[in-house]
Parts: C-alpha cells; sequence; structure tokens
C-alpha cells in the first residue's frame, strides 16, 4: 500500500477500496457519536485529569480512597484499562474505518460502548468488585470482535494481527480481575505488567508506521532509510525483553531490555527527529519515543538490581504512553474535526506538561530520593493540567461538526 502524499491527512494508513456499500447518511446523528475517536479521546483525558491527582492526594494519605479494589492496584489499572485502553479503542475504531473504507461504530452502537466503558470507571466506586470486573472485562473482547469482522469483510489481513493485541489485552485483564479476587493463584501486578507491555508492542507498531511518514510528509526532501529487517529485529527484541520481564525476571531479561534500548535509540535516530523542533505537533511524537530507549535501559538497571522498577515503569508509562498519547489526542482529533495540523500555545504547553510530569516522576527520584514527595506532587499536577487543557480546547471539537461539514 502507498501513503497519500497530502500533509493534513487524518490517521496514518491509506484507504482502501471496500466492497460496494451504501454510505451512511451525512451527518446523521449527534456530532459526538459520528466516529469513535470523539467520545472515547474525551472520556481518556477526562480520567486523566481526575485520577491522577486523586490516586496522589489518596497515596499520601491526603484524602481517603474507598474502593472496591486496593486503590494501588486501582491506580495502575485505571491508567491501563481506562486511560490507554480507551484511547486505544477511539483510535482503532477511527483507524479501522480509513483502512477499509466500511463503517465502524457510531450512533447508538459508540454509545452503547463509550457508556460501557464508563460504567467500569464508576463501578469502582460504586458497585462490589464482580460487578465493577464484569463491567470492565466486556469492552475490549466486544471492541475487537467489531472491528475483526470489518477487516475481514474488506480482505484487509495486514492489520488483524495488531486487532488481536485487544485479545490479548482482554485475556490480561481476565487474569488482573480474576487474581484479585482470588481465583486465579497470580500476582495482580503481573497483570498489570503485561499489559503495559501489550500497549508498547501497539506503540512500537503505530509509531513505526505513522512517525517516519508525518515527519516525511512535512519535510521536503528528506530522505529517512528505517531498513525492514532492522524494524523486524527491534519488534523481535522489544517483544522479548517484555515477555521476559512480564515471566522471567532476571540476567536474561535485563539483557534483552538493554538491548531493546539500543535498538529504539537507532530507530529514533534514523527518524532524524532535529527536523521537527519548528513543527510542535511533531516533536511531541519524537520527544515522547526518546522515553522508549530511557524505559527500556532502567527496566534493565532495575532487572539488575541497581534502581527500583518503579521508575523504568513510569518512564515507559508516563514518558512514552502518556506523550504519545497527548500527542495523537490533539493530531488526530485536529484531522478528524477538519482542522490544521498545526499546535496551538496552550497544546504546546500541554504537551511540555506531560513531559515535565515525566521528568519529575522518573529523573528526578532517581537523581535526588528525598524530593519524592514534592516531585510527585509537581508531576501530578502537570499531568492534570495538560489534559485539562486538552478537554478545554477540545470538548466544543468533538462535539460539533466538524468545520468543513463533513460526516465524522
Amino acid at each position: 500500500m502507498h501513503p497519500r502524499p497530502a500533509v493534513n491527512q487524518p490517521l496514518p494508513f491509506p484507504q482502501r477500496s471496500a466492497p460496494a456499500r451504501e454510505a451512511a447518511p451525512a451527518l446523521q446523528g449527534m456530532p459526538l457519536l459520528r466516529l469513535g475517536f470523539r467520545p472515547f479521546y474525551l472520556g481518556a483525558a477526562l480520567l486523566a485529569c481526575v485520577s491522577v491527582p486523586l490516586w496522589v492526594l489518596a497515596f499520601l494519605g491526603h484524602v481517603p480512597l474507598t474502593l472496591s479494589v486496593p486503590p494501588l492496584l486501582w491506580h495502575a489499572h485505571e491508567m491501563l484499562f481506562g486511560f490507554a485502553v480507551g484511547v486505544i479503542v477511539g483510535f482503532l475504531l477511527t483507524a479501522v474505518k480509513a483502512w477499509t473504507g466500511l463503517p465502524t461504530p457510531r450512533g447508538a452502537a459508540l454509545g452503547a460502548l463509550a457508556l460501557l466503558w464508563l460504567a467500569a470507571r464508576l463501578a469502582a466506586f460504586v458497585a462490589p468488585y464482580a460487578v465493577y470486573a464484569a463491567l470492565d472485562m466486556l469492552l475490549l473482547p466486544a471492541v475487537a470482535l467489531v472491528l475483526l469482522r470489518v477487516l475481514f469483510q474488506a480482505r484487509n489481513k495486514r492489520n488483524v494481527p495488531l486487532i488481536s493485541l485487544l485479545v490479548l489485552m482482554a485475556a490480561a485483564n481476565g487474569v488482573f480481575h480474576l487474581s484479585v479476587m482470588q481465583v486465579l493463584q497470580v500476582p495482580a501486578l503481573s497483570a498489570l505488567y503485561a499489559e503495559l507491555a501489550l500497549v508498547l508492542m501497539v506503540i512500537t507498531v503505530i509509531t513505526g508506521r505513522v512517525v517516519p511518514l508525518f515527519t516525511k510528509n512535512v519535510t521536503p526532501g528528506l530522505v529517512m532509510n528505517v531498513p525492514r529487517k532492522f524494524e523486524l529485529v527491534l519488534l523481535v527484541v522489544t517483544a522479548a525483553a517484555l515477555l521476559l520481564w512480564v515471566f522471567v525476571p532476571g540476567p536474561l531479561a535485563a539483557l534483552a531490555a538493554a538491548c531493546a534500548a539500543v535498538l529504539h535509540a537507532v530507530r529514533l535516530a534514523l527518524w532524524k527527529p532535529w527536523v521537527t523542533l519548528r513543527r510542535p505537533i511533531l516533536w511531541i511524537l519524537h520527544a515522547s519515543y526518546a522515553w522508549m530507549p530511557i524505559g527500556f535501559a532502567l527496566l534493565a538497571a532495575a532487572l539488575a538490581g541497581w534502581l527500583p522498577q518503579t521508575l523504568a515503569i513510569h518512564a515507559l508509562a508516563v514518558g512514552v504512553v502518556g506523550g504519545l498519547i497527548i500527542g495523537m489526542l490533539t493530531r488526530t482529533a485536529r484531522g478528524h474535526t477538519g482542522r490544521p495540523l498545526q499546535a496551538s500555545r496552550a497544546e504546546v504547553l500541554a504537551y511540555a506538561f506531560v513531559m515535565l510530569a515525566a521528568v519529575l516522576r522518573v529523573l528526578v527520584p532517581a537523581v535526588q530520593p528525598q524530593w519524592y514527595v514534592g516531585a510527585l506532587h509537581g508531576a501530578a499536577c502537570l499531568w492534570a493540567l495538560a489534559f485539562g487543557i486538552y478537554m478545554v480546547i477540545y470538548t466544543p471539537w468533538l462535539t460539533r461538526t466538524r468545520l468543513d461539514g463533513k460526516d465524522g
């Protein structure tokens, strides 16, 4: 498949011709439910604004937090299965439509999926744990079935493995809940590590497609050669490092993580990030990806017993996942609401806040452990402010018709 040359392409993947099918009537239904990114991006941003400050206040003993699950597990679970999965679901519901030319859920069907996601988030506070677990485990299998059906219908086999990762995420979520309910004798944290590993694999695949394409699209004459064999080796080594970390942590896992750190650093260099310095909507993707080699290097050090593992986990979760999410939330939402792909000053501030949050959460405690509490406060505030900026700017955009009057 060959990418379209247009700079303002909303999603990084070309559309393929689809079987003849009657198109959905233009501008049908409320704008919020016309395409998957709209409700899920807003929901994920709201969760990011509220849950992280709440967790930090509870963790430091400032406010009581009554939940049906231990607070530490709730925080980690909601950041992965609430925040990150919400963004992934919104992105894929939108991307699969672009990949295939076939409709993905909209209107009542999309609203039902969004409400299911929201109900699970609220159930952690107001319902018995079994209800929370049941609601939470329904979304990923439902979305995976819907999207796989669309891909098979369009004969788009290339993207089936990517969607199949949702099935693995659903399995990790099931193991987590069964562990908390003591049905399975598996550490609940292991299931959360597995989910973080799967999210990182999705990011590794997606960034390999989009970051070079985005960079070349706006840099005339730029030559960027990333050998296919290198990409395959990087994917294999990354998957091996993450598998060993989750299932067999030890010296071999440390070696694999160190190798992954080197490969991701080389990949970033091949993308020539310095050419994006005047384009914040691009440099945030490169800057966030820079946390990938940092995170794997810290993970190698942690597996060798030199550093606390939490530093590596937050480098990957805040720096990589959080940074790339704020970058993609803005870029794809701008494209799909008919707006120019140019970040405003407020959005650039949001980018900077997430990157600074990662520095405060990871690097400051690593260098000055006695500053941990202050760094935690600062990181939580910056994180919440970043996604609060997104909410203020994008809520009106995502709840209204596109600027160009098109559907979607």
